[in-house]
C-alpha cells in the first residue's frame, strides 16, 4: 500500500504547480479577497473562531487558510512536499498563522506527537486516495479532544460509479469494489493542458456504509449524515448546469447523490 501511496505522492507533487496557476483554484482571487468564503462546509460546521482545527489532506492549503480567516487555529497536513511548500508560502504572504506539516495520513500520529484538536476536518476528493479507512478513522479519533467534532463534505461514492456519455450517464464501475484501481491520465482534473510527469495513480472505492462504519468503529458518535443532488464542480461536462449558488446539478430529472456530509463527535 505504501508503494501505491508513493506513486500517488509523485502525481500530487506534479499537480501542485499546475493547480497553483489554474483558473480552477484561482489563487490570485483568493489572495486578493478580504472576507472568508462561505460554502456548505462553513454553513454546516458553524462558528470556528478560537477553536483548534486539524485539516487532513489539505493539498496546498486554500481551505486551511480560509478556515484561518474565519478565526480557527489551523494545522494542515498533506503528503505532498510541493503542496506543503506552496501552502507555507501562501500563509506567509497573507500573514496568517496556519501550521502546515508534510506527512502521509498513516504516519500523521507520529507527526502530531499526540496533539489533540477541537475539530478535525477533511473534504472533497480525499477518501478515494486512502486504502484503509479504519486507520484513517483511528487518526481522527486520536486527534480529537473529548467532545471534539469531526466534519467532512465529500463526493458521494455513487458518483465514482458514473461517467458521462452523449445522452446521459452510464455505470462504469461497481459500487462494491475494494481493490486498488489504477488510472493513467496525463492531465489533472482542473482542465488545464499541462502534462503530468507522473501520470499513474491508484485509488480506492469506499461505500457509504464503510465510511460511516469506520467512524463509528473508532468511537465517534454520528450527529448527521446528509446527501445532496449537487456537487462543487462540473463533474460531468455537458450534462450539468450551475445554479444560483454556484453548485453544479445534473440537467433534467436525473438526481443521483453527488455529495454527502458527515458530522460526528468524540464523546
Amino acid at each position: 500500500m505504501r508503494h501505491y501511496r508513493d506513486i500517488n505522492r509523485l502525481n500530487w507533487n506534479d499537480r501542485t504547480a499546475i493547480h497553483a496557476k489554474s483558473k480552477f483554484y484561482n489563487v490570485d482571487a483568493f489572495m486578493a479577497e478580504d472576507a472568508p468564503r462561505i460554502g456548505l462546509d462553513q454553513a454546516e460546521l458553524g462558528d470556528v473562531a478560537g477553536r483548534t482545527m486539524l485539516h487532513l489532506q489539505c493539498h496546498f492549503g486554500l481551505d486551511s487558510l480560509n478556515w484561518a480567516r474565519l478565526g480557527a487555529r489551523v494545522t494542515g497536513i498533506d503528503f505532498s512536499e510541493n503542496a506543503i511548500e506552496l501552502a507555507r508560502t501562501l500563509n506567509d504572504r497573507l500573514g496568517l498563522d496556519v501550521r502546515f506539516t508534510c506527512s502521509d495520513i498513516y504516519d500523521a500520529k507520529d507527526a502530531l506527537k499526540g496533539e489533540q484538536f477541537d475539530i478535525v476536518y477533511t473534504s472533497y476528493g480525499v477518501l478515494c486516495w486512502l486504502p484503509d479507512l479504519n486507520g484513517w478513522a483511528d487518526l481522527i479519533s486520536s486527534s480529537l479532544k473529548s467532545g471534539g467534532i469531526f466534519y467532512m463534505a465529500e463526493f458521494h461514492p455513487v458518483s465514482y460509479m458514473l461517467e458521462p456519455e452523449e445522452d446521459g450517464l452510464r455505470i462504469c464501475d461497481s459500487y462494491f469494489n475494494a481493490e486498488a484501481r489504477q488510472y493513467v491520465s496525463e492531465v489533472t482534473y482542473t482542465g488545464d493542458e499541462d502534462r503530468l510527469a507522473h501520470p499513474v495513480t491508484y485509488q480506492w472505492q469506499h461505500t457509504l456504509s464503510e465510511i460511516i462504519g469506520a467512524l463509528i468503529g473508532a468511537g465517534l458518535r454520528l450527529e448527521f449524515l446528509h446527501e445532496f443532488p449537487y456537487t462543487v464542480y462540473n463533474m460531468y461536462p455537458g450534462l450539468m448546469t450551475r445554479d444560483e449558488h454556484g453548485r453544479w446539478r445534473l440537467k433534467g430529472n436525473n438526481h443521483p447523490p453527488l455529495l454527502f456530509s458527515v458530522k460526528a463527535r468524540k464523546d
